[in-house]
């Protein structure tokens, strides 16, 4: 792999160098960055040490995604990075990319398997393994012979006019200016696959492998010419593959007839949805057990407007006597059913229809009429003849070709075909042996069912462009030739000079050759793509190295159209499956869940995300959106919600860079090489430091756990986690007491661990978001030239887990202090003293020592923080004028409630909150006591009203109830007692002037965790409260009054379940440490009674 100094480094800085500290216009900086991504192949040269101050990128405010990610591209590719390191070790990982068709334009679908498979390809390049992603295009038969059919039509011109060599030229020039279009949109996705190795399925390589694979499949006797029911798309006049029609489900008519009983005035009720296709039924069916018409099974009807052509009245089990009228009339060469059922019993296929959809001599005098017509001219002629029962409206399933749109006919045709079942036992056994493994799994039952099932291959199609057919049919003459379009006699070979060879040998010199006019099925040749692609029937150096592929990862929908048939074809031509995992992803829906479509106007364009919100939000939201085999339904809030956590990695970065801004050279250089990844390296940092990095270790582990079981969607959740949480809203915030706290060399302990820390975190990232990573890194302290080429990072480094334990009881004594500011209200910039009991000595001594992270991430008074053990805390516990947090097993908090916040201002808030309420209810109380609302409105609205209603009610009581308690606080601090009492403009309920002169709060637990310590001491039933008789048992001080933790019970749930994870051994830690309580509790079970019995009734 070449080792450039990128390009990039030099983005936005003066080329040459940049004088330190002066800055430039961010237009200049973008300008700049183009002219060095442009010119990155000439100027970039090996980078032998660290940037000097003077070199260092400096970044704008934001990340430009416009700015950035095609230079970043053109870099990467003109240096090589996507060609396979062949110095690398380890067994080469390849994936073979589904080649989109050359006429395509990038849609959600190639945007979610070119972002799974750049991850898998990303990931494994960092892993030190030689990879190969090797892309290219399919020649896409009808889809391109279409477009460039009606760029012919706008100009006047007709292919069979001009003739097939000069049609072919025709779609060869076009494939030449239009046909990289896709590819360039990959690109833009950031695909980085080795575009120096892109096939495309008619050049030469590719075409001398289908040639070879026909012959090889025609000598083993697998390829045989027969005539079938295909589906035939009268508009394209060719047969279409089973995935090149769509069902849609429209509005259409059932026909009613009678079927006229020969010999007799008898007739069978028979309805049809095609009455048109009455011409060519050559049975009418009926269920054998059925009582209205087995006395008629044996006898003779007679086909309407045939002329009197008779047909046999045959007994089926196939047919379902309470659909319709119970007999089913029997077309063999225009159903797929009923070729099934003719095949069964011998019955005679008429085709009525020509290849353009019009009807044939078969059909008598409807001859030459389109099909649509026909049916209407030959439903007029039966409703005069007084063989019409009646018509009605039907909802049908209708057949449509994916290409043209018109609806596909199943018609009888002479075609080529690939027996199948012999073929098809080897790709069975592949998958039950385990040689091949197919995420998920549940999707080898359709594997096998559908291989167990199997039917021969059509593989011709009527058309020019593609892979033309390698038979040449046997003529005595050349105006036999010209007469006939086939011949019983035909030769098989790889070339027409070979076929001439062959034909002389077998039938004399003189005989004249034609060669088939089909084209092979586009998936003929898809079916050789992992090993022709690389150069398979030779035994070159990249089929010997990258045969078989690794993964293959596609749609779901095409399990058995592309997938199936590689394998089938990989194990008949190389003996060796063609990779042995399959991925499948899901589909890409709306955001309601429905199949993106025009029509529908839902569409969402991934070039046009990519330029709204940047290639790494879309990518990630594809990545992370579903799981294997799940559709994903996309949004673009989920886009945006992507592109914010880019932003966070950005910032974070900022972060880490600002704070290197006045490093020298050699420390930048230190940064650069600092390795934490040992025991050692981390015994002598800080807490906050070893629980960071081993918060990392950690995450780098259980990330490439979930990469290597292809959980993509997992991997990418757990980067966020310890990104967005661990690392910017923990860790920097709690670096910021250190950074700045006036100590050298703490500050330098702290550079490197955000260095470290950081430089692993753009690794974890880049496989999701190549470009933001990159750009990143490249102006952070680093070794190597790229991001991309670089190693990730060890999944076995150590994990400190008492530092874990000890840091996550210093986050939850933060969380503890921050929902008690939130619930008492504590203006934002006011700090306050705290108390801070911690029995275990040991965690003590680790919590004291990072007092000053405590008091920032807190908003303490850091001069007013104290540490006090287990017996001093037992004094504490109870006094008045306090709040005593439980924040774990031994850990407490004790906050003073004097100046906690201003009472006066938080009565006159909550007063004109009330107001606000108030006149809210007043309005749905007027609706609820109105009759005409209640009688007349749906019962769901009238609920959800009462609801409302009772919910404002409750919030007028947590009003009422934090009044008494900032009014109460007022009075113990003495001065704002008349404020207190100005302010407010009504007195409280007698239940409130009782219950403040209960004793202050001894314990605070938010409102969210206490609904669930109380439900181990409160019971609901009936929607009223009842004390468990057991209370006593519990061990719990109650803060506030019960009026607070009943209104508290019906917040948001999903809170609820989230202060419950908080606070996760609450209730055990109590009961160890708080005996002393118990007898107190008991006590005060009478006070608690009344106090409950005044709550209202509710619905708990």
């Amino acid at each position: 792999m070449p080792q450039l100094a990128p390009a990039c480094l030099q983005l936005g800085n003066v080329a040459g160098g940049r004088p330190a500290g002066q800055r430039q216009h961010p237009q200049q900086q973008q300008q700049r960055r183009r002219l060095a991504a442009a010119a990155a192949a000439s100027t970039a040269e090996p980078q032998a040490a660290a940037p000097t101050s003077q070199q260092r990128k400096e970044l704008p405010k934001n990340f430009d995604p416009a700015a950035s990610e095609e230079a970043l591209y053109q870099w990467w590719e003109s240096s090589g990075y996507f060609k396979p390191d062949e110095s690398a070790a380890g067994e080469p990982y390849v994936i073979s990319m589904p080649p989109p068709n050359v006429t395509g334009k990038l849609h959600m679908g190639h945007a979610m398997f070119a972002t799974l498979q750049d991850i898998m390809t990303r990931y494994q390049r960092m892993r030190g393994r030689p990879t190969l992603w090797l892309p290219g295009t399919d020649h896409a038969g009808i889809a391109t012979q279409m477009v460039v059919e009606k760029q012919l039509a706008a100009e006047g011109k007709d292919r069979r006019s001009m003739g097939r060599e000069a049609f072919e030229a025709e779609v060869w020039s076009w494939k030449a200016q239009y046909g990289g279009f896709i590819t360039q949109q990959l690109r833009r996705l950031g695909a980085s696959c080795d575009w120096t190795r892109e096939r495309f399925t008619l050049d030469s390589g590719l075409s001398e492998a289908v040639l070879e694979a026909f012959v090889r499949l025609h000598d083993k006797g697998l390829v045989y010419r027969g005539s079938y029911l295909v589906n035939w798309s009268p508009g394209l006049q060719t047969a279409v593959s089973d995935l090149e029609v769509e069902y849609s489900e429209e509005p259409g008519t059932l026909y009613y007839f009678k079927y006229p009983v020969a010999d007799t005035d008898d007739f069978l009720p028979v309805a049809t949805t095609r009455p048109e296709t009455i011409l060519g039924d050559t049975a009418v069916a009926v269920y054998p057990e059925d009582e209205r018409y087995k006395h008629l099974v044996g006898k003779q009807a007679v086909v309407p407007m045939s002329g009197g052509r008779r047909i046999a009245i045959i007994a089926d089990e196939y047919v379902d006597r309470e659909f319709g009228t119970g007999a089913l009339k029997i077309t063999p060469g225009h159903d797929t059913n009923d070729y099934e059922i003719g095949k069964r019993f011998g019955l005679e296929i008429i085709n009525i229809m020509n290849d353009d959809g019009t009807l044939n001599s078969s059909a008598g005098a409807y001859c030459g009429l389109d099909r649509f017509a026909a049916r209407k001219q030959l439903w007029a002629d039966m409703e005069q003849e007084g063989l019409v029962i009646k018509s009605e409206p039907y909802q049908m399933r209708v057949p449509r070709s994916q290409r043209g749109g018109e609806i596909v006919e199943p018609l009888v045709r002479e075609q080529w075909f690939v027996k199948m079942e012999p073929l098809a036992k080897p790709a069975l056994e592949a998958v039950a042996s385990g040689d091949i493994k197919i995420l998920p799994e549940r999707f080898e039952k359709v594997y096998n069912y559908w291989l167990e099932n199997i039917k021969d291959w059509c593989i011709s199609r009527q058309l020019w462009w593609g892979h033309r057919i390698p038979v040449w049919y046997v003529f005595d003459s050349e105006e036999a030739a010209a007469a006939a379009s086939s011949s019983e006699r035909y030769i098989v070979a790889k070339s027409e000079a070979a076929a001439r060879q062959q034909a002389a040998e077998k039938y004399g010199e003189g005989v004249v050759l034609k060669q088939e006019s089909d084209v092979l099925d586009t998936w003929f040749s898809s079916g050789l793509w992992p090993f022709s692609t690389v150069g398979w029937p030779n035994a070159t150096p990249d089929f010997e190295r990258y045969y078989p592929s690794t993964v293959m990862e596609t749609g779901h929908d095409i399990l058995f159209f592309w997938v199936a048939r590689m394998i089938i074809m990989g194990l008949e031509f190389t003996g060796k499956a063609p990779f042995n995992t399959v991925y499948l992803h899901g589909l890409v829906r709306d955001e309601k869940g429905r199949k993106m479509s025009k029509s529908l106007g839902n569409v969402v364009d991934p070039v046009e995300t990519i330029g709204q919100y940047g290639a790494d939000a879309l990518r990630y939201t594809l990545a992370t959106g579903t799981s294997p085999g799940q559709d994903l339904s996309l949004s673009l809030d989920r886009v945006n919600s992507s592109r914010n956590f880019t932003n966070k990695l950005w910032n974070a970065g900022k972060f880490v860079l600002f704070n290197l801004d006045k490093v020298d050279d050699a420390e930048w250089q230190r940064l650069a090489a600092a390795d934490l990844s040992s025991p050692a390296a981390t015994a002598g940092l800080a807490l906050p430091e070893r629980w960071v990095v081993s918060a990392l270790h950690r995450a780098v582990r259980d990330i490439t756990a979930a990469h290597e079981r292809f959980d993509f969607g997992e991997a990418g959740r757990l980067l966020y986690e310890f990104v967005w949480s661990d690392f910017a809203d923990w860790y920097i915030e709690a670096a910021k007491a250190r950074l700045y706290g006036g100590d050298e060399q703490t500050a330098a302990q702290t550079r490197t661990v955000l260095v470290y820390v950081y430089d692993k975190i753009l690794k974890l990232s880049h496989p999701f978001m190549p470009f933001i990573t990159e750009e990143m890194w490249q102006a952070s302290p680093h070794t190597g030239a790229a991001l991309i080429a670089a190693p990730w990072p060890a999944a076995d480094a150590p994990v400190d887990d008492a530092a874990a334990t000890q840091f996550e009881a210093l986050q939850a004594a933060v969380r503890a202090v921050r929902n008690a500011r939130a619930e008492y209200g504590v203006e934002v910039g006011r700090k306050i003293a705290a108390t801070v009991r911690v029995d275990d000595e040991q965690l003590r001594a680790a919590l004291q020592a990072e007092a000053p992270v405590l008091a920032l991430l807190a908003k303490l008074d850091a001069e007013q923080v104290t540490f006090v053990g287990g017996a001093e805390g037992a004094a504490l516990s109870g006094q008045a004028g306090q709040i005593e947090l439980v924040v774990g097993e031994g850990v407490e908090v004790f906050l003073p409630m004097a100046g906690l916040f201003d009472a006066a201002k938080e009565i006159d808030r909550l007063q004109k909150q009330r107001t606000k309420i108030e006149k809210e209810l007043a309005g749905l109380t007027a609706r609820l006591t109105n009759p005409k609302f209640v009688d007349k409105a749906p019962p769901a609205v009238v609920a959800e009203a009462q609801g409302q209603a009772a919910e404002m009610r409750e919030q007028l009581a947590q009003i009422d109830e934090k009044a008494l308690a900032s009014r109460r606080l007022g009075v113990e601090e003495g001065g704002h007692a008349r404020q207190a009492q100005a302010s407010a403009s009504q007195p409280p309920p007698p239940q409130q002037q009782q219950a403040a002169q209960a004793p202050p709060p001894r314990l605070h637990l938010d409102g969210k965790f206490l609904s669930l310590a109380l439900a181990a001491i409160l019971g609901v039933a009936g929607g009223t409260w009842a004390v468990v008789n057991s209370i006593g048992k519990v061990e719990l001080s109650l803060t506030k009054d019960m009026s607070v933790m009943r209104s508290d019970m019906h917040k948001d749930m999903s809170d609820m379940r989230e202060q419950a994870a908080r606070f996760e051994g609450f209730t055990a830690a109590t009961l160890k440490h708080h005996g002393e309580l118990l007898q107190e509790l008991k006590s005060g079970q009478q006070e608690l009674l009344k106090e409950v019995q005044q709550l209202k009734p509710t619905k708990g």
